[in-house]
Parts: C-alpha cells; sequence; structure tokens
C-alpha cells in the first residue's frame, strides 16, 4: 500500500517506525510524526489517545508484521529468479533488503523494533512487550518458512532465532563501520550452517 493510500491513523503509524528506525523513539516526537504523515496535529490525540507510548507501541507492532510478511516474499523471489530455495538462501534474501537499502540511500535507517527495544524496553513494559510481540510476529513466519524448507520443526524456531539476531547485529555494525561488511558475512558464515539443518532430518 503507498503512502497516499493510507489513512491518516495508518500514515501516523508508519510514519513513526520511519522515523524511530533512523532517529529513535527519544528523538522521535508526536509534532514531526504528524508532520512526517503529512497529518493534523489534533488527530494525535484523537487516534492515539494513549499518547506517544501507543503510537510507538503501535508503530513496533506494524514493523514485527512487516518484516514477518516479508519472508513469503522473499520466498515468491527466490521462485520468480529459479534460484533454489534453501535455508541459505532465504536468509541471503533477508539480508540483501539491508545491504541494497545501505548501497543505494546510506546508513541512515535500521530497525524500529531494535531501536525502540534499546530507547524504551526498560523504563516501559508496554513497549517491552510489544517489541518482544514484533519479534515474536517475525520469528514466526522466518520458522515456518524454514520448516516449508525442510528444517526440522524442532530446530526451526532456534535458526530463526539465530538467524534473526545474527541480521539485528549485522544492521548494527554495519550503521557503525559504513560498511555492509557484517551483513554480508553473516549471510556467508551463516548459510552452511542453515542448510546443513536441512540435512539433518531424521
Amino acid at each position: 500500500m503507498a503512502v497516499s493510500e493510507r489513512g491518516p491513523r495508518e500514515r501516523m503509524v508508519f510514519s513513526a517506525a520511519q522515523l524511530i528506525r533512523r532517529e529513535g523513539v527519544a528523538a522521535t516526537g508526536m509534532r514531526e510524526v504528524a508532520a512526517h504523515a503529512d497529518a493534523p496535529r489534533g488527530s494525535l490525540q484523537h487516534y492515539f489517545p494513549g499518547g506517544k507510548e501507543q503510537l510507538v507501541n503501535e508503530a513496533v507492532g506494524w514493523a514485527g508484521r512487516y518484516a514477518g510478511n516479508r519472508v513469503a516474499r522473499f520466498l515468491a523471489a527466490l521462485s520468480d529468479s529459479g534460484e533454489r530455495a534453501t535455508p541459505s538462501a532465504l536468509f541471503a534474501q533477508m539480508v540483501r533488503q539491508w545491504t541494497d537499502e545501505y548501497e543505494s540511500a546510506g546508513f541512515a535507517g535500521g530497525c524500529p523494533v531494535a531501536a525502540a527495544t534499546v530507547d524504551r524496553a526498560r523504563s516501559t513494559d508496554a513497549t517491552r512487550q510489544a517489541t518482544a510481540a514484533a519479534f515474536a510476529a517475525w520469528t514466526e513466519p522466518v520458522a515456518g518458512a524454514l520448516t516449508e524448507l525442510g528444517v526440522p520443526a524442532e530446530r526451526a524456531g532456534a535458526l530463526a532465532t539465530l538467524m534473526i539476531s545474527a541480521l539485528e547485529g549485522a544492521i548494527l555494525i554495519a550503521r557503525a563501520e559504513h560498511d555492509v561488511r557484517a551483513l554480508t558475512t553473516v549471510a556467508r558464515e551463516l548459510g552452511p550452517l542453515l542448510d546443513a539443518a536441512v540435512r539433518d532430518r531424521p
């Protein structure tokens, strides 16, 4: 859905996620969100009576669902390209989303869920819960995809956690270094381990 096709509420949640991924929670103000979303400032209180905390939590939830929904698109892209669908190829697609962004647009943006975790999880339990739920909304589709690709169900959840943890860490290092080295490294080094899990099926 294009930004222009979203209603004002959806635009503000989307805008909050975009600002958080670049600036963090603390530096993202309600006024900036309204301006980014091209929405009247008064509408913030109408749509988000819980204030900034509610908006942040909804933005985090949106980000988790977005990441989870992309998993099916990554698998479809593998099918369309004729590339063999393997766990390593899936992870390479997940990494490529970030290397493509950083190589084309610079290193300003990160994961909004990670940013909210760092900024607010210790001080706001509702946001900690929202970030945990967002990671679950991402991890579960990855685990499901791994199972489809032949990874035993009892290992799929652990490997999905490993993939997301490695990706989040590599995103952080890439932003610090202004280099995609960490991202390409985790894709290369984790790939054989992920594919070996398919061969380990009983």
